[in-house]
């Protein structure tokens, strides 16, 4: 570890000073871009996902909601994740109103601010091409197009864990206590928006300090000790206190099962989503871990994650290879690909074999280390390709990507196929000039270099543009082209209905994951008096009830949470609650997801068709509660 002490872990090329003309114009010309693929036509999506949606419209018109990330404004239960990513998006919508671009466009920027720290983050180890080249990678990834046009909480999970990630590579250049206690804060603020699954880098982000930080040991130690209590005292506080407080006055914690945000955070959230034990919400009812795809090494590759963040996957691997065998004696490129290769060879590896609660989607994850391995590792075998052991790692990366490429796209055999041959024979071409790359002039090294770029990011920036330009809603959306023989059911493509913000309808579990845009005869009907009640309606499932909520702007109790599986209220709690004159409706057809509605709202359900007289309005069953 000592013989570290002595290099230098970031190059000379960290200063802006000197650069050449043509940087800073790309790298403007790099996020105008991405913040145009990303806002292209936004709106278009809607509420996108309705059940932070409905969150985001509580947080909007109550302080205690946007704490606690409730699904309602006066705070019946809370979304099944921490509401950092809530947070961002309730002030927007304070800020503008809410709407489609108030709830969508910190989502972008999240984004385009991912792409800006990516570079950031590779330029100061490797130069500014390749912190260029990296961001495009970020920016051109389906997945990234897909998740940074949505409200689902990656968006800020990736600026976080990409943020963290710097705040590393700062770090190492002088062993700073400072930029490392910032890695541990931001890591905690990705806990405060995904839990556990911002944890999954923290092994790799530490053990590459712990080795090749220019500072003792026993100060590198207790310089990741301080990392360590800042990520607990930047997630902490906020679990703590929910934790602590009485649980009377406060909404019920969605997703688990005996109302404690300590055991959404272990189970639900955390050890559940590896094993394949967990219970609540989607985890209910006996489903088995055949539900979220058989696991394994090749999972990512499987058709329905291949299209998401796999392009250039596997070329990503031969490069990380390749880099750390030619360029093992340059300190900062070494511990660089180690970093940025560890996170994605360890984090590709958790969602390949964890045995719950996993979705496709997931892989935005993985963007900015792709782009970061590929960065770093394309600049060290092009600096080093007089030598043939870089040329051959250069042309076996360009050859993976050409056949790969060419795989992906037969998948869906109608969408460019005259482009898929294009690019399948121009790649290979270009790996085999690659070899020769000593005999060629300065001209022609630049073309096959600017072939082999080209080839590489076409069809993942068309994926990324195919994807931008459809709407998407549900809980679990998909990019775009449609692969045949992927699984359906689950949201993904498709605009709001006419009339309304929500997903079309879907059979299977995508009829639980979008919601239905109400008539109008129906939130003429809850907003009749509204003021008198607690909550105009209450229904079975956040879905169920988002809705609504989001076309009358006013608070729908979810019985059972995400879907009806949480067991809140009992038929004791609910009837106390109608009998005080607090619910005003009660709107059938709700639940029936994923593992179905719980005991406690079938109950409710039957309680409610025994009392109530049934009527319809605009196609929904409705009960007058208070008749």
């Amino acid at each position: 570890m000592t013989a570290v002490l002595d290099k230098p872990v970031v190059r000379e090329t960290s200063s802006k000073e000197g650069d050449p003309g043509w940087v800073r114009p790309s790298l403007v010309a790099l996020l105008v871009a991405t913040a145009a693929l990303y806002l292209y036509d936004l709106g278009a999506s809607g509420w996108a996902n309705s059940f932070y949606a409905a969150a985001v419209q509580a947080g909007s018109h109550s302080w205690t909601a946007m704490f606690f990330g409730s699904s309602d404004a006066s705070n019946f239960i809370t979304v099944d994740k921490p509401p950092a990513s809530l947070w961002v998006m309730d002030l927007s919508a304070r800020l503008f109103g809410m709407n489609a671009w108030s709830l969508l466009v910190p989502q972008a920027l999240e984004g385009v601010g991912s792409v800006w720290v990516l570079y950031l983050a590779v330029r100061r180890v490797a130069s500014p091409a390749a912190g260029l080249l990296a961001g495009a990678v970020l920016a051109t990834t389906p997945v990234a197009a897909l998740m940074f046009r949505f409200d689902n909480p990656d968006a800020l999970l990736v600026l976080s864990l990409t943020g963290a990630t710097y705040a590393v590579v700062r770090s190492l250049e002088a062993a700073s206590t400072r930029w490392l206690a910032l890695a541990g804060a931001l890591i905690g603020l990705g806990f405060l928006t995904k839990m556990l699954q911002a944890v999954l880098i923290v092994p790799v982000l530490a053990v590459v300090y712990l080795f090749a930080a220019p500072t003792p040991v026993s100060r590198r130690f207790r310089q990741v000790l301080w990392s360590g209590a800042a990520m607990v005292a930047s997630a902490g506080w906020w679990i703590a206190i929910v934790e602590l407080w009485p649980a009377g006055s406060r909404p019920y914690i969605g997703g688990s099962q005996h109302n404690s945000i300590l055991e959404l955070t272990l189970g639900y959230n955390g050890l559940g989503r590896l094993t394949g034990n967990e219970t609540g919400s989607v985890g209910r009812g006996g489903l088995g871990t055949a539900q979220w795809g058989a696991t394994g090494l090749l999972r990512l590759f499987t058709t329905e994650y291949a299209g998401m963040a796999s392009w250039l996957l596997p070329t990503a691997l031969v490069l990380l290879v390749g880099g750390l065998v030619v360029a093992w004696t340059a300190t900062a490129t070494r511990w660089s690909l180690l970093l940025w290769g560890g996170w994605l060879v360890g984090t590709g590896l958790v969602f390949s074999l964890m045995k719950g609660i996993v979705h496709p989607y997931y892989t935005v994850a993985l963007a900015p280390a792709l782009g970061g391995v590929i960065g770093i590792a394309s600049l060290a075998l092009w600096e080093r390709r007089e030598g043939l052991l870089a040329r051959i790692a250069l042309s076996l990366g360009v050859t993976t990507t050409a056949i790969w490429t060419h795989t992906l796209m037969l998948r869906s055999p109608s969408w460019h196929p005259t482009l898929r041959s294009v690019i399948l024979l121009s790649l290979l071409a270009a790996a085999a000039f690659t070899l020769w790359l000593p005999v060629l002039d300065r001209r022609a090294a630049a073309a096959v270099a600017t072939v082999a770029l080209v080839g590489s990011l076409a069809a993942p920036t068309l994926s990324s543009i195919a994807t931008a330009s459809t709407p998407h809603s549900g809980a679990i959306p998909s990019v775009s082209p449609t692969v045949a023989g992927a699984r359906g059911g689950f949201g993904g493509p498709g605009g709001p209905p006419p009339g309304g913000f929500a997903g079309r309808p879907q059979g299977g579990v995508g009829s639980l994951l979008n919601a239905a845009a109400p008539s109008q005869q129906l939130v003429a009907l809850l907003r009749a008096n509204a003021t008198s009640y607690t909550w105009v309606a209450a229904a079975i499932g956040s879905n169920s009830a988002a809705g609504p909520q989001l076309a009358t702007g006013l608070p729908v109790m979810a019985l059972g949470g995400f879907n009806g599986s949480d067991p809140t209220p009992t038929l004791a709690a609910f009837q106390a609650l109608v009998a005080q004159g607090k619910v005003h409706y009660f709107l059938g057809g709700g639940g029936g997801g994923p593992g179905g509605s719980s005991g406690t709202s079938s109950q409710i359900t039957t309680w409610v068709a025994a009392t109530f007289t049934a009527q319809t309005v605009g196609g929904v069953t409705v009960y007058d509660l208070t008749s």
